[in-house]
């Protein structure tokens, strides 16, 4: 066969092939497609079927619910509907209720206002009467109605002034009975428990040198050496024709025993000029130093005062070499420390805090030299400023009566400083101030009406007053006296007490002819 012939055979095989293939393929396509059309159809039949039973389901449950709402909600109305009747019929019933009362007050306030007038009308009789009366009295005794008045008010003031003087008195008598034991024990206590030396100091200190021959030396070529020092210091050295004995004065007590110090080292030592005074003044200046902070651990371990601030120990040190009418400061705030904490403790108050007051009660005079303003000014600057206790801090306010005492603790310290201030040979007062004190002392009482002559006796302790009999009656006596007692409390600066004795005297004079 020829070659070309088998080709056209074999293509044209291969074409009716693939067209049978083509036709078969097609025929198996077509029935798929209508299988799965039917299907499809089966299956959105089935999901309309389902949808239309589950929308059935859902309009019943619909139903079933709003049903339920409707009859919770028809309840509810019903029970509100009772709830209101009820409130209605309460509110019917208050009116009802208010309207009785309102009724019976109107039927009241009649009754009142008839009353009322009835009142009034007794009233203007009564008021006639009484004017009818009055008229007749004041005939019968000859007096006005103002100057019967006068009369009733002149006897009740004389009655009441007469029986406040007795009231007074006898008041007075029983606190004074009552107080005077007990503080007669408590300070008699607190004085033999503690004795305290009697010590008085003086603004100049003596030097003693071998010679004169250290006088001249101690000048040195034209003053040069006595102005070093002088000028290192801040004292006067006083040399004078006094055998052996040189004078530094200087109203600085610190500044003195500096001074005092550095004379012993230099007359010891023996060499003598500007650069050697300036290193002997340096060296005392230390060795006060020292001696002031010893100072001040001893009082706090003499006290048993625990706690202070290192400067407040140092402050302390430095009043012992202060000095108050003669009385070593440092001294005098221990013994103060000290009888206070024997007070408190008969008190029933904090002996700790009694004794640690004490102790701080006059702080400021350690820095008055230096600052301006009172002792208790600075004492309670310094007391805040190293915070201490607030009560504390009022105890050295209330010292000296800057502010009112408010506590027991106030008036134990008072009373502390008073004792130790007034004890015989505590202090010293010159001539001139003490005569000004005692001239004040009968000026102050002098000034009230009816007081004839003052005399201040007892050194100062006691003012005796000469009131004129006709002026000033025994009731009152009484009354001046305290008058006369707060005014020198306010007005006058004192150690201790002062006594006020009020004397009233009647002399009848004849003559036997």
């Amino acid at each position: 066969m020829p070659l070309g012939l088998s080709i056209g055979l074999i293509a044209g095989a291969l074409v009716v092939g693939a067209l049978l293939g083509f036709i078969i393929r097609k025929i198996s396509a077509e029935s798929k497609l209508g299988s799965a059309e039917e299907q499809a159809r089966k299956i959105l039949e089935d999901a309309i079927k389902n949808a239309e039973n589950a929308k059935k389901e859902s309009i019943i449950s619909a139903k079933e619910e709003i049903f339920n709402l409707k009859k919770e909600a028809d309840f509810d109305i019903k029970e509100r509907r009772k709830e209101v009747s009820r409130l209605e019929r309460r509110v019917t019933q208050k009116e009802e209720t208010l309207d009785a009362k309102i009724e019976g007050l109107e039927k009241k306030e009649e009754i009142l206002q008839n009353k009322t007038a009835e009142v009034e009308r007794v009233k203007e009789e009564v008021n006639k009467t009484l004017e009818g009366q009055l008229a007749m009295l004041e005939k019968i005794a000859g007096l006005t109605s103002e100057d019967a008045k006068a009369e009733l008010v002149r006897r009740l003031d004389s009655e009441m002034q007469h029986e406040t003087a007795l009231k007074i008195a006898e008041y007075e008598e029983k606190f004074k009975d009552e107080a005077d034991a007990k503080a007669k024990e408590i300070l008699s206590l607190a004085i033999q428990r503690f004795a305290a030396d009697h010590v008085s100091e003086i603004a100049i200190s003596v030097v003693q040198i071998p010679g004169d021959e250290m006088k001249g030396r101690i000048i040195g070529r034209e003053g040069r050496n006595i102005r070093t020092i002088e000028n290192l210091t801040g004292v006067e050295l006083i040399i004078d024709d006094t055998p052996d004995v040189i004078t530094v004065s200087g109203f600085d007590p610190v500044r003195r025993e500096i001074a005092r110090i550095a004379l012993e080292k230099l007359i010891s030592d023996g060499r003598i000029h500007p650069a050697r005074i300036e290193e002997m003044v340096e060296k005392a200046r230390r060795d006060v130093d020292s001696a002031i902070k010893q100072a001040g651990e001893k009082a706090v371990f003499e006290t048993g005062v625990h706690g202070l601030h290192p400067e407040l120990i140092k402050l302390l040190g430095r009043m012992k070499y202060r000095t108050s009418y003669g009385q070593n400061a440092l001294r005098h705030s221990i013994e103060v420390s000290m009888l206070a904490g024997v007070m408190a403790e008969e008190m029933g108050v904090d002996v700790t805090q009694a004794r640690r007051a004490g102790l701080l009660h006059d702080i400021g005079k350690a820095m008055t030299a230096e600052v301006d303003g009172s002792h208790v000014q600075l004492g309670v600057e310094i007391a805040t400023k190293y915070r201490e206790n607030k009560d504390i801090i009022h105890a050295i306010e209330a010292h000296h009566n800057d502010v009112e005492p408010k506590s027991a603790l106030d008036f134990i310290i008072q009373a502390a400083d008073a004792i130790s201030a007034a004890r015989p040979g505590a202090r010293r007062e010159d001539v001139e101030n003490y005569i000004k004190r005692l001239q004040k002392l009968e000026e102050v009482a002098g000034d009230f009406d009816g007081v004839e002559k003052t005399f201040a006796i007892q050194a100062g302790r006691e003012v005796r007053i000469m009131v004129k009999p006709e002026v000033i009656s025994d009731d009152k006596m009484k009354i001046l006296a305290r008058d006369i007692a707060k005014k020198i409390e306010d007005e006058l600066e004192y150690p201790g007490q002062i006594k006020v004795s009020v004397i009233r005297e009647s002399r009848t004079v004849d003559y036997a002819k």
